[in-house]
Parts: C-alpha cells; structure tokens; sequence
C-alpha cells in the first residue's frame, strides 16, 4: 500500500510516492504537459504509475491563497482531482499546498543546486513536500 503525491501545474505535475509503511515521501518524476487544457497524457502517466507502484490513495496539492482563500489555481485543481478519481477509482485527498514550492525552492538552494537543476526537479520536490506533509498527519500506530 502506497500514497501518490501530486504537484498540479499548468506546465508541469510533480509526482512523488510514499514507502510501504506510509512513513517517508520520495519525488519519482516531473510529468510534462504540452498543454494546460489537454490531460489525457497526464492522466494515462499518473495511471501507470498508480500501477506500478500500488498505489492505494492520491494527495493532491490545493494551491490556497495565503488568507485561506481558493483562486482560479484551486478550481483548476479540484477538477484535476475529480478527473483523476473517474480514472483511477482511487480516493483523491486535496492537502494544502501553501508555501510548498518555495520551501522546495529553499531546500535545493542549500544543496547548491544551480538554478538549470532546481527548475527541472522543483515539481517533484513539491510533490514530496506535500505527500511528507499528509504522511505526517496520520496517526502512527505505538510500538
């Protein structure tokens, strides 16, 4: 059982995918979009994935507004999700993904990543960011 993570853009969707125990987050791939209104490619790539890698659940990142509100980017978002629940039959969390892309920003510039890298991997590490973010909200179970 495994959680897919989801950075939806107009360009591009960042995917990461949880371990096994539902404990750690790790970005696979940036999906490359052709264009922002067409999703069939999309979808069929996250659709394999879902395969390949078991997955059981779907986090997609909401993009609200920094006053809690929802713009144009989360409309877009939420349609995303219904897509993807009509595809896949999985369930399809919406977590708020505030502030995700800047902390990846952040993250890579203390690698040292040149700006080229951070452009190309900053969907996946978005993805990873809000899937670790859900991941640490369920409930663990004692030892």
């Amino acid at each position: 059982m495994r959680i897919m993570g989801l950075d939806f853009g107009s360009v591009t969707v960042g995917v990461a995918i949880s371990d096994g125990l539902l404990l750690t987050a790790q970005g696979i791939e940036v999906i490359r979009r052709k264009e922002e209104n067409k999703l069939r490619r999309t979808l069929a790539r996250i659709e394999e994935l879902v395969k390949e890698y078991e997955v059981t659940k779907i986090v997609l990142g909401l993009p609200k507004n920094m006053d809690n509100s929802e713009g144009e980017r989360a409309v877009l978002s939420r349609e995303f999700a219904e897509k993807l629940e009509r595809r896949t039959g999985l369930e399809v969390v919406m977590w708020d993904e505030r502030l995700t892309t800047v902390a990846a920003h952040n993250v890579m510039l203390e690698a040292d990543l040149s700006r080229a890298k951070r452009e190309k991997v900053v969907d996946k590490v978005a993805a990873t960011f809000i899937l670790q973010g859900y991941l640490d909200s369920l409930p663990r179970q004692e030892a």
